[in-house]
């Protein structure tokens, strides 16, 4: 039992990854924008937070400040990785998929240069007390549950509302779905595409810098963000491209990643190399059911954005 409830514990602090990546995603799709550049920017995000804490965490500024100024690191490096995409896609209208491909490539080569030159004892061994409150001192998987876990249950529940409950999300919608009556009606597409993709990359950058500092508490965990950007993705089909709905989907996501860790406690029974990569792809079959689940009941409200992918070009409409 005991066993059980660490491995439910240490799945909800995995899955606090997906939920970054996913919500951004989320938010910069429902523009109309297919970024597959989310893992290049999840990388960028991750770097960007330890290059800032790499200045700073041996430094004698509050512990609440050096977090603050972490997350703000990666969330600006994250964003203007999603400026770039925004200029390439909404001002230059270039092809989405291969913006975002690039961009992925782009982020993880930048952020293997960055991560080869930081000093691990300055971003990342204090620093993971910081970000690990108020369970730092605990020695099981509670420790995992630190301030920026709760900081993407919060973002993806006022992501849900802004979206669901609030003018600027009806707009955001609209444009998603028909930038042309959009902007018939007097919303500025080009501002909504820019502002979505800009915060939706930032809330993703921050998924980066969480696996690194927070729930790996790794110098190596950088090398794993870009798998994980790519779940991220998987998991916008799996939320339905509702924010609030990757907090369950990525608890889901953790669980059938984590169940290979665990499965020998668990069964008693070694886990064979062959056996883990059939685990490790369970994710994905999952998320290949829901996409098949969904495109059965084609409910309008489970689809995405009509116009997703597709550039806009006024002159057009």
């Amino acid at each position: 039992m005991k066993y059980i409830f660490l491995f439910l514990i240490d799945s909800l602090a995995y899955g606090a990854t997906f939920i970054y990546g996913s919500t951004g995603e989320i938010i910069t799709e429902k523009s109309g924008h297919l970024n597959l550049g989310i893992p290049g920017i999840m990388c960028m995000g991750g770097a960007g937070g330890c290059l800032v804490l790499n200045m700073i965490g041996k430094s004698n500024l509050p512990h609440f400040l050096i977090v603050l100024l972490g997350i703000l690191g990666a969330f600006v490096s994250a964003m203007l990785m999603g400026l770039i995409y925004s200029f390439l896609t909404v001002t230059l209208r270039a092809n989405q998929n291969v913006t975002g491909l690039a961009l992925t490539i782009f982020g993880v080569g930048l952020m293997k240069v960055i991560m080869a030159g930081l000093d691990m004892t300055k971003y990342l061994v204090k620093p993971k007390k910081y970000f690990r409150f108020p369970f730092a001192d605990t020695k099981n998987a509670f420790q995992y549950l630190g301030c920026m876990f709760f900081l993407a249950i919060i973002i993806a529940v006022i992501a849900s509302i802004i979206l669901y409950k609030t003018k600027v999300g009806l707009n955001l919608r609209a444009v998603g779905e028909d930038p042309a009556t959009a902007d018939a009606v007097g919303i500025n597409v080009t501002k909504y595409k820019y502002v979505a993709t800009c915060v939706g990359s930032g809330i993703a950058g921050l998924g980066g810098l969480y696996y690194i500092v927070d729930y790996m508490g790794s110098p190596e965990a950088y090398l794993s963000i870009e798998a994980l950007g790519w779940l991220s993705i998987a998991l916008v089909i799996f939320a339905l491209w509702k924010p609030h709905m990757t907090i369950l989907g990525s608890t889901i996501f953790g669980i059938l990643n984590s169940i290979n860790a665990y499965f020998t406690q668990f069964t008693g029974i070694v886990v064979s190399v062959a056996m883990g990569k059939i685990i490790q792809m369970l994710p994905y079959v999952v998320t290949v059911v829901v996409l098949i689940l969904t495109s059965v009941r084609n409910k309008r409200e489970n689809q995405p954005p009509q116009s997703l992918g597709l550039s806009y070009f006024r002159e057009e409409r």
